[in-house]
């Protein structure tokens, strides 16, 4: 399902035209269509609205001006960087608790006194 902050490629006739963000999607006042906000990633950048149905949001062809058009998503590759550095944490963190592990348990007695 395509959502706000979701990057979209915009065909016509079956051909690729543009990409676009999604900014906001609005209910209208008609069930099941929806004022859709894209910002245009060309030069210059520009913020369009569509009224579009949750279905052509979605990846069905719609058709506007008599041409063909449809929205979609598009799936961004993780970034690497971003993996290591979690994957990196997470072995610090396993290796932090298998340290702990091994350890007896400190127990203050000032703290059991206040109790």
């Amino acid at each position: 399902m395509t959502t706000e902050n979701d990057l979209v490629l915009i065909y016509m006739e079956d051909v690729p035209l543009s990409f676009a963000r999604i900014e906001r999607i609005l209910a209208d006042s008609k069930p099941d269509w929806y004022h859709v906000k894209l910002l245009m990633l060309q030069v210059p950048p520009h913020i369009v609205t569509w009224i579009l149905r949750d279905i052509y949001i979605n990846g069905s062809e719609f058709t506007m001006q008599g041409k063909r058009m449809r929205l979609e998503k598009v799936l961004v590759p993780p970034d690497p960087h971003v993996l290591e550095r979690e994957e990196e944490q997470k072995n610090a963190a396993a290796t932090k608790k298998n340290k702990d592990a091994g350890r007896p348990k400190v127990i203050s007695l000032a703290d059991l006194k206040k109790k």
